[in-house]
């Protein structure tokens, strides 16, 4: 299902997909086919409907407040839709909080990204439960937001530790598991236009990270090509969320904003869009490719 949601999103509807038995070839098959404009107006105006045929089985995401959720799974039950994944998303909830009313169920490993053994040990978890792991969707991420001169030895390790080495190990892990398993997968790597472009005075170890992101995304594109493992990345530009709203409100963030070319932020679900074509069979002749998805950002 193309569907409208936050970027990470994607992870957690494959991976809530698959505790409702979809199998992976399913949801590959499926995630290019429908495209939400509007959630709720747009089934209601019968669309849905002629997509849907009886031995389809439905992924959906998305719904932005737990009443949102529960009129989309109400009018989905109207549908005779055979089986679907559905949550709400909110500030500091999970979708297992939201899908217990759908008698549905979700499926969290915490993950150390420092901890090649926290690694490993989260992967166990989730192959015992599901069998195999198709995709990974390296998203963990921090910034300090310093100038090089104030930038301890400390905040430097802890953002090339999460930004980079997080990337590294858990695609190691993953990959290898592949390997081990014989069977094809896509990685898709966060990166950030930071990887191109400097952001400003107070982020240079995070534009290092995400610069070393996207090169060691083309380095294991190459390496793992020979095993049917397609390694992408996404570079997002100014993306408005909860924790820059306040920001980008501030006479300094208007500013910033007068700098991309379309004059505006991006949308979280205007990321949607890369990260299905990466996740599918449609980029399956993609390795090694950064998007940008920035509004024109770094062109300009």
């Amino acid at each position: 299902i193309y569907s409208k949601g936050l970027i990470d999103n994607l992870g957690l509807a494959i991976k809530i997909a698959l505790d409702l038995n979809i199998k992976p070839k399913i949801i590959e098959k499926t995630i290019p086919k429908i495209k939400f404009e509007g959630r709720l107006d747009y089934i209601k105006k019968g669309k849905l409907r002629k997509l849907i045929h009886g031995k389809e089985k439905l992924l959906l995401d998305g719904c932005h407040s737990n009443q949102s959720a529960s009129n989309l799974y109400n009018y989905l039950k109207q549908l005779n839709v055979p089986i679907y994944g559905l949550w709400g998303m909110q500030k500091n909830k999970f979708p297992h909080q939201f899908l217990k009313n759908f008698n549905g169920e979700s499926f969290t490993v915490d993950i150390d990204v420092n901890s090649e053994e926290s690694i490993s040990r989260a992967f166990e978890k989730a192959e015992n439960k599901y069998g195999e792991i198709s995709f990974l969707i390296n998203n963990a991420g921090i910034a300090v937001s310093k100038s090089s001169l104030k930038t301890s030895i400390e905040d430097w390790d802890n953002v090339i530790n999460t930004n980079l080495r997080g990337v590294f190990a858990c695609s190691k892990v993953f990959a290898n598991n592949l390997v081990n398993q014989k069977k094809p997968g896509k990685i898709v790597n966060i990166s950030s236009i930071a990887a191109e472009i400097v952001l400003g005075n107070y982020l240079s170890s995070y534009c290092a990270s995400k610069a070393a992101v996207s090169h060691l995304t083309r380095t294991m594109a190459f390496e793992y090509a020979k095993y049917n493992i397609q390694v992408n990345a996404i570079a997002p530009g100014y993306i408005l969320t909860d924790l820059n709203k306040n920001f980008f409100e501030t006479d300094e963030g208007k500013e910033m904003i007068k700098t991309i070319p379309q004059k505006r932020l991006g949308k979280p679900e205007e990321l949607d869009g890369a990260l299905l074509l990466l996740c599918s069979e449609l980029g399956s002749f993609m390795t090694g490719s950064i998007i940008r998805v920035d509004g024109g950002h770094v062109i300009g």
